[in-house]
């Protein structure tokens, strides 16, 4: 399949090239400063919906209350993220982060006092709203710190795949922590654990200042550039809706992988089974970042989800442990494609000064799908029957991929070949063997 890859203006456009590896990424000056807190304040996002899940059901006895609490909170997330980090390219990140940190960890332990207080449900959901709105942003931060340590490096690409794979990464750990610890010490533990990773994690990352990116002041020739919203970018709009559909995926298997293990009396395997849906994606990120791909990322994009529509298709269709791990590990490998693909394609079509922004539109699309995903699990779980809430990814990622090819030539033409903020998008394209 004929393709390109993006260099360095440093590079010989003539000549054969491969992507630099993740060795050369991780001896990048200073990146171990950001990279090893920001791994630890990364954990909410992949421990706080089902930490939620396992202790308010546990506390009401209902998966349908349990999915709405933490859809309450995955909507606040995916409301304020992307205000948050508009804030960050305003402000600097230690700005929005020092107070965000705060406000989650109190709101985060009010929660759990809540619901173990056996609070009404009203109750629960004014303390989710905080908790949500106030999930800090490492991964858009991260990338973004990168951006400045590399600028127009080819090792853009790498970081990129890096980012993603570390995502992943905390889907592997964070769910089997709060399985764990929900399981085994007390149904409250993943919640405390959460706030407690996001306090350490997110100060000591926050401290790491020489790393983030300058807050350029705004001059008169460039304030309405930097002012605009990200969201008013047509391919940005695109991906939101793409990442909307990821969502679905992790919000649905969150709320049918617990349904399943417990129906089946074995509780414990919640964390594993989705640490398999976790390493297929893992795996197939480390994968993708090791490649130099020679197609387009928008035409990736149209691929690698069309893979993962149909292999969330299949979920409904397992009714035993052995085959639910393999589809999970199939579904997961089709995931971290199209979310690498996704971020790749907004350094081609967002300004570098409103990047972190978009990168929180896409974080919060994907919160916003788990949170919807979760909802309408949890409610089929308890009206229907066991496994019926897997037939939510698959809606979900069908939705997303009819959106995605009928308007896929807005991803083509502004990441291909359009100039745009500190030389993102004027890479040139070369043959790789």
């Amino acid at each position: 399949m004929a393709s390109t890859v993006s260099t360095g203006p440093s590079q010989d456009p003539t000549a054969p090239s491969s992507r630099p590896g993740y060795g050369s990424l991780l001896r990048t000056r200073g990146a171990w400063t950001f990279l090893l807190p920001g791994f630890a304040a990364r954990q909410p996002f992949a421990m706080l919906t089902l930490s939620i899940v396992l202790l308010v059901q546990h506390t009401t006895g209902s998966y349908g209350a349990a999915g709405a609490v933490a859809a309450v909170t995955g909507v606040s997330m995916a409301l304020f993220a992307p205000y948050s980090g508009r804030l960050a390219d305003r402000h600097g990140q230690r700005a929005v982060l020092v107070p965000g940190v705060l406000a989650h960890v109190v709101s985060g332990l009010s929660l759990t006092a809540l619901a173990l207080a056996h609070a009404p449900l009203w109750a629960l959901f004014a303390a989710a709203v905080p908790t949500g709105a106030s999930v800090p942003q490492i991964g858009p931060m991260v990338r973004s710190r990168w951006g400045v340590k590399l600028q127009d490096s080819p090792l853009m690409a790498t970081a990129a795949a890096f980012e993603s794979v570390t995502d992943e990464l905390t889907f592997v750990v964070g769910p089997l922590l709060a399985t764990a610890l929900c399981t085994s010490v007390t149904p409250a533990a993943g919640l405390v654990a959460e706030a407690g990773l996001t306090l350490v994690g997110g100060l000591l990352f926050a401290a790491r200042k020489s790393t983030q990116p300058p807050v350029t002041p705004v001059t008169a020739g460039h304030a309405r550039v930097r002012h605009a919203s990200a969201l008013g970018v047509p391919g940005v709009r695109v991906l939101v809706v793409t990442f909307l559909g990821i969502g679905s995926v992790f919000g649905g298997m969150q709320v049918s992988l617990a349904a399943f293990t417990e129906s089946i009396g074995r509780p414990g395997l919640n964390g594993v089974l989705y640490g398999v849906f976790a390493a297929g994606n893992m795996l197939s990120g480390l994968a993708c970042g090791a490649v130099a791909w020679r197609t387009a990322p928008h035409r990736r994009l149209l691929v690698g989800y069309t893979a993962l529509a149909l292999a969330a298709a299949a979920l409904w269709t397992a009714h035993s442990v052995l085959v639910l791990a393999t589809l999970g590990l199939l579904v997961g490998a089709t995931v971290a494609p199209a979310l690498i693909t996704g971020y790749t394609l907004v350094e081609g079509l967002v300004p570098a000064v409103a990047r972190t922004e978009a990168f929180t539109w896409l974080t919060g699309a994907v919160a916003l799908g788990q949170a919807a995903a979760v909802t309408v699990a949890g409610q089929l779980e308890d009206r229907l029957w066991d496994g019926a809430g897997f037939l939510v990814p698959a809606a979900g990622t069908a939705l997303a991929l009819v959106t995605l090819v009928a308007l896929r030539s807005r991803l083509a033409g502004r990441a291909a070949g359009r100039t745009v903020a500190r030389g993102v998008g004027h890479r040139s394209p070369v043959t790789v063997d």
